[in-house]
């Protein structure tokens, strides 16, 4: 089976087979690994160079320990030749990977839509993993039973390892990968005790220098196949068409999951083998997810506001902003040490375009609003207080309300504006010129040079000669966001519905505690009091008080709000499903909830169908959706 190269369908899947080569009834499925979409071509030479690099690594750390071994000089000097040929091997297969990492068109949508290119990863490859011995050995040492009886059950297991490797770009994709993530918890718990080693090697390919890693510890293999899930969400994002705002809104959704994932691996797992998953790139992916997602949320204030007016103009440009802003911490994170030589040169590049061009973009739309708009008496109170908010501090020499009521002063600042957009459009121009990879790339090449002329052309309208006096220097713009502080998602959590709690304060006071910001949390109600009477819950979030919005606002903030109207609070279902540290285990953990609770350490195999059926148990264990990207107390450590 194949496809054309265009075809926007990468996600071909195909049940592998069961008993007896049967595909009737299967539900494991992953990509045909033969389909010749440009995902697969793409994904199937990550898997081959990685293949290579691994065979280069053993060929070196042989020639290694002959040249340390030996004292015969000629065979020093051979194996010195070998050594420079094998590195100089290595190092065109490096950049080969490297130049499959940073193509990003691939990833990107088939829509027309002049969009920004925005930065996927690729998937983890891994080798292939037999459970069967390991498995059945255990399975009669420690339970006392025959384990050939459960070889359908494990080659379940393996089957959807197997389909895992080559997970679809759409949500079967990724109920494939937490299907597995979830039976790992229970495999963990049944077979894979802390005081022996199975015997089973896990071997993952780092995803961005094909290093090969290889460890005994389960964790490895649940942080590897949690890694992957956070990359499928970025290609996920990648692909969605943004020229419609369902569209921005699903890209935000998946690059906030992907964010989640990431974090979720910083935080709860340690001694990662491979850098990819070492907690600064950890950190710089969760940091390049948050600014993507804001750039997703200009994308949506653009696509969504139509009128242009004066305060509108001013929003898209501290929208941009903070576009801006976000991408430069990336940029500071990828030149630090560890990171700068390991992230490609390409997405180090984008990122600093990016900043550039937000920026240039921040200053064209407040030229816009200064210079295209006439104001009105009316509304000076409301453009003067946009106006406040815009800049740091207002221009030198210069009154907020002189410039707003003077044409003239408003032309020429923005005309300074614009010449700090062109002086930006240029500067992410030259750096786009210095990567060999983005300058192929066509859309990107389009936008830098239609927003650049855009720039200039509206610099060239209020351009005259009589402009001997230029502004003077302001300060920069003050970057904001209608999103409001950006975080990661959080799969434990749903927002309820709002609801609008009335409270009449007595002696004694309200009868509540709050803790956290933005927003502030109720974490606990006193029984009997004036907040519990009123229908106030622990765990609800106050999001305004007496119609003020405070779903942004700090602690000390909500605090010193007069509670004597109302307060409209929004509760958050928690559902806990990560329960039970096991406290005998160095890989430390919360596991999942799934029919073990209750039962003797030595019940077997919780993900046995004929167990469960006997048992009574009808539901399903490891839902695919039961996995949570929020913290956990205990940490998984990878050795």
């Amino acid at each position: 089976m194949s496809l054309s190269d265009g075809a926007s369908d990468d996600d071909v899947s195909v049940p592998l087979p069961r008993e007896g080569g049967s595909h009737s009834g299967s539900i494991r499925k992953g990509c045909d690994p033969f389909a010749q979409t440009q995902r697969s071509k793409l994904q199937h030479r990550r898997a081959r160079i990685n293949q290579q690099i691994n065979k280069e690594m053993r060929m070196r750390a042989g020639a290694e320990n002959l040249f340390r071994a030996t004292t015969n000089n000629k065979v020093k000097e051979t194996v010195a030749l070998e050594l420079s040929f094998v590195n100089s091997n290595l190092q065109l297969l490096k950049e080969e990977l490297e130049e499959l990492n940073s193509n990003m068109e691939v990833y990107q949508t088939d829509s027309e839509a002049v969009n920004v290119p925005l930065i996927p990863l690729g998937l983890k490859e891994t080798k292939e993993v037999d459970f069967t011995v390991p498995i059945q050995d255990f399975i009669c040492e420690h339970y006392g039973e025959d384990g050939s009886v459960y070889d359908k059950e494990i080659k379940e297991l393996m089957e959807l390892r197997q389909a895992m490797r080559t997970p679809s770009r759409n949500q079967a994709g990724l109920e494939l990968l937490m299907e597995y993530y979830n039976q790992l918890y229970y495999l963990d718990q049944r077979f894979f005790p802390p005081h022996r080693n199975l015997g089973v090697h896990f071997h993952w390919y780092d995803s961005l220098t094909g290093v090969p890693s290889c460890q005994r510890a389960l964790a490895f293999e649940k942080g590897s196949v949690l890694f992957n899930i956070g990359a499928l969400y970025t290609q996920i994002g990648a692909r969605q068409d943004r020229s419609a705002a369902a569209g921005i809104d699903r890209a935000i959704d998946a690059f906030q999951r992907a964010a989640g994932a990431f974090n979720y691996l910083k935080e709860n797992f340690s001694n990662a083998p491979s850098l990819d998953m070492s907690g600064p790139s950890l950190c710089m992916l969760v940091r390049l997810m948050v600014a993507q997602v804001q750039e997703c949320v200009f994308e949506r204030v653009t696509l969504t506001t139509q009128d242009t007016h004066f305060t509108s103009q001013l929003r898209l440009a501290q929208e941009a902003a903070r576009v801006s802003d976000v991408y430069l911490l990336v940029q500071q994170t990828m030149t630090q040490p560890l990171m700068k030589d390991y992230v490609p040169f390409s997405w180090a590049s984008m990122v600093q375009v990016k900043s550039e061009h937000f920026r240039a973009l921040s200053h064209y739309y407040a030229a816009a609003a200064l210079c295209d708009h006439t104001l009105s008496a009316e509304g000076d109170e409301e453009s003067e207080k946009a106006f406040v908010h815009f800049y740091v501090s207002p221009p030198t020499g210069l009154t907020l309300s002189q410039v707003l009521q003077d044409p003239d002063k408003r032309r020429k600042l923005g005309k300074a504006h614009l010449r700090r957009a062109v002086i930006r459009h240029e500067e992410a121009m030259r750096v786009h010129g210095l990567c060999k990879i983005l300058r192929k790339m066509d859309i990107l090449q389009d936008v830098l040079s239609l927003t650049h002329k855009r720039s200039l052309d509206k610099y060239s309208e209020l351009d005259r000669e009589d402009d001997f006096d230029e502004t003077a220097e302001f300060s920069m713009t003050l970057p904001s966001s209608l999103q409001g502080p950006l975080s990661v998602f959080c799969a434990r959590a749903r927002w309820g519905p709002v609801r609008v709690i009335s409270l009449q304060r007595r002696e004694g006071g309200l009868g509540l505690t709050l803790r956290g910001d933005s927003p502030v949390l109720v974490a606990g109600v006193v029984p009997g009091g004036c907040a519990a009477e009123a229908g106030l819950r622990e765990g609800d979030y106050i999001v305004a008080v007496d119609g003020q919005d405070c779903k942004w606002a700090k602690h000390g903030e909500v605090v010193h709000i007069d509670w004597n109207l109302m307060c409209v609070c929004q509760q958050v279902e928690r559902r806990t499903i990560m329960v039970s540290n096991s406290s005998n285990k160095e890989n430390t953990g919360q596991h999942l909830v799934g029919g073990a609770k209750g039962q003797s350490s030595a019940s077997l195999l919780s993900w046995n169908r004929r167990r469960r059926e006997g048992s009574g148990i009808t539901k399903r264990l490891g839902s695919t959706f039961s996995l949570s990207f929020g913290s956990i107390r205990g940490a998984e450590a990878m050795y």
